[in-house]
C-alpha cells in the first residue's frame, strides 16, 4: 500500500516519495518561547508526532527538526511598532529575556514529554544560529533578491516569480487589498517586502551584522536552521494553518531564491482548534494550557486521544465533554489490555484473521492522509470482536500474546496505551480493605458506598474471580 498525504502546495493528495529512499527529512515549526504553549499549539505538535511515528512504523528513518524561536517572532505590524514577544514577556515577568527563553523552552519540552511526543533529532534555538542567518541574507543580497535600506534588509517579493504559490496570496491579490493597519515603512521598495534583518540598537536581543546592530526576521530563522540540519531540499514541513501566510510563504521565497532548488516537497498543515465551538481566547475564559487541564483532573493521554479523534485537516472542537469521553474510551482500552493477560480459553483460528484485518484497516486509514479517526474506529471494532471471543472462552494465551503485540504496535503511533506504574495511596488501600470486609459480611450497600468514594478519588474497583482489582482512572 502506498502512503498519500495532502500537500498544501498542490492542493491535492500525493503519493509520498522522499528525496532519498526510506529517509525522511522533516521540519516542524516549534514554539516562540515567551509563554506556555496552549492546546491549539499542542494539536500541531501531536499531529507532527503521529506523522513522524507512522513513517517510522512504515519503515522510514525520520530526521525531525523542531525549532525554538527565542528572538524575532514579529508580524509585519509588530516590526513597524517595535514590539517583540520575547521582550514583552521579559517586561511582563520582570525577568531577563534569556531566562524567559530558557524557562519556557524547558516548559515546552516538559509538555511534549507528558504528551508522549517523541524528542526531535534537534531543537535548534534561533539565537544560536545568527551566523547562519547572516550568511543566508548575504547570499540573497548577492543574488539581488534582497536589498539594504537604512541598516535593515528586506526581501524583494517582486523579484521572486512565484510568491504566493503556497497560500494563494499572490502579489496581485495582496496589492489589490493593500492598506490595513500596517504603518507605512519608507525604507521598503514595496510594503509587501518582508524583513530579513531589522536594525534596532535598542532591542534587548541584538547582534552585529554587516548592515547594522539588530536582530533577524522571524521567517529567516526557519530557513537557516532547516538548511543547516536537513539540507537545501526537505521532504516534509509541518505547522498550523496560521503559519501558511506569511511565514511559510516567505520561507519558500527566501530558501528557493537562495538555492535555486525546491525547498519542501510536502507541506502539511493542521487546522485550527476551537474550544466549545469558539475561538480560544483568554477574555472568553476558554484558553487552556496542558497544565490547566491536568489541574482539572484530566490526563495528557486523554488530551492526546481527543486530538487524534479528528482528522488533522478538519477543525477540532475541543470540549470538556469530549475530553471526558476520551478518558472513558481510554479506560476501556486499558481494561482490554489488562484483560488479555487473564485469558485462558481455547485456541481460535479466527483470531489470526481478525489481527490481519485490523492491521490492514489501520494501515489503509493511515496511508490515506493520516486518517486517525478511521484508524481508531478499526481498532475499536477489533477490540469489540475480541472481547466477545474472550467472553465465550474462545481466546487462548498464545492468541492473547499476538493480540497484545498488534495493539502495542499500534501504540507506537497512538502513544496512549502504556500502563504507568502508579503508587496506590494509603487512603485508597484502607478503603479497599474496608470494602473487602463489607463484601465478606454481605453488606453490599456499604460496599457500593466505598466503591463510590474510591471512584471520586480517581480509582476504579472491579470484582473478579481473583478478588478486587484496582485501576487508576486516566
Amino acid at each position: 500500500m502506498v502512503i498519500k498525504f495532502y500537500n498544501t502546495l498542490s492542493r491535492k493528495k500525493e503519493i509520498f516519495k522522499p528525496v532519498e529512499n526510506k529517509k525522511v527529512r522533516m521540519y516542524s515549526c516549534g514554539p516562540t518561547v515567551y509563554d506556555y504553549i496552549h492546546i491549539g499549539n499542542l494539536r500541531a505538535y501531536v499531529f507532527s508526532d503521529i506523522l513522524r511515528k507512522y513513517l517510522e512504523y512504515s519503515g522510514y528513518t525520520v530526521k525531525k527538526i523542531v525549532n525554538i524561536t527565542d528572538v524575532g517572532h514579529l508580524t509585519q505590524e509588530e516590526i513597524e511598532y517595535g514590539i517583540d514577544k520575547m521582550e514583552k514577556a521579559a517586561k511582563r515577568e520582570n525577568k531577563d529575556v534569556w531566562d524567559i527563553a530558557e524557562f519556557y523552552t524547558e516548559a515546552f519540552k516538559k509538555d511534549c514529554e507528558r504528551m508522549n511526543i517523541k524528542e526531535a533529532y534537534k531543537l535548534p534555538r534561533a539565537t544560536e544560529h545568527i551566523k547562519e542567518m547572516i550568511k543566508l541574507v548575504e547570499k540573497l543580497i548577492e543574488k539581488k533578491y534582497a536589498y539594504v535600506s537604512n541598516g535593515s534588509v528586506y526581501f524583494d517579493v517582486h523579484k521572486f516569480k512565484n510568491y504566493g504559490k503556497l497560500s494563494g496570496n499572490t502579489i496581485e491579490k495582496l496589492e489589490a487589498g493593500k492598506g490595513g493597519r500596517v504603518k507605512h515603512n519608507p525604507d521598503k521598495k514595496s510594503q509587501l517586502d518582508f524583513a530579513l534583518w531589522i536594525k534596532d540598537k535598542n532591542h534587548i536581543m541584538k547582534w552585529k551584522s554587516p548592515w547594522s546592530v539588530g536582530y533577524p526576521g522571524w521567517h529567516l530563522e526557519c530557513s537557516a536552521m532547516s538548511m543547516k540540519y536537513l539540507g537545501e531540499t526537505i521532504d516534509i514541513h509541518t505547522g498550523g494553518e496560521d503559519n501558511i501566510f506569511p511565514h511559510h510563504e516567505s520561507e519558500i521565497a527566501q530558501s528557493e531564491a537562495a538555492n535555486g532548488k525546491k525547498f519542501v516537497k510536502y507541506w502539511m498543515h493542521v487546522r485550527h482548534l476551537l474550544v466549545e465551538g469558539e475561538k480560544m481566547s483568554k477574555s472568553l475564559g476558554n484558553f487552556y494550557t496542558l497544565q490547566d487541564l491536568i489541574d482539572k483532573g484530566h490526563s495528557p493521554k486523554a488530551v492526546r486521544y481527543l486530538m487524534m479523534s479528528a482528522h488533522y485537516r478538519k477543525p477540532l472542537n475541543f470540549t470538556m465533554e469530549g475530553l471526558e469521553n476520551s478518558k472513558i474510551t481510554l479506560d476501556r482500552m486499558l481494561e482490554f489490555m489488562e484483560k488479555l493477560g487473564e485469558v485462558d480459553g481455547k485456541k481460535n483460528p479466527k483470531v489470526k484473521d481478525l489481527i490481519e484485518n485490523v492491521k490492514n484497516e489501520f494501515k489503509e486509514a493511515m496511508n490515506d492522509d493520516l486518517n486517525t479517526p478511521i484508524a481508531l474506529s478499526a481498532i475499536h471494532d477489533f477490540i469489540s470482536k475480541i472481547n466477545k471471543l474472550i467472553d465465550e472462552k474462545n481466546v487462548c494465551k498464545d492468541d492473547a500474546k499476538k493480540i497484545n503485540k498488534i495493539m502495542q504496535d499500534f501504540d507506537k503511533i497512538l502513544g496512549v496505551l502504556k500502563i504507568d506504574k502508579i503508587k496506590v495511596p494509603k487512603e485508597i488501600k484502607e478503603l479497599l480493605h474496608k470494602r473487602k470486609l463489607a463484601r465478606k459480611n454481605k453488606d453490599f450497600k456499604k460496599s457500593d458506598n466505598i466503591r463510590e468514594k474510591i471512584r471520586n478519588l480517581g480509582w476504579e474497583v472491579q470484582d473478579t474471580e481473583k478478588g478486587q482489582k484496582l485501576i487508576k482512572r486516566i
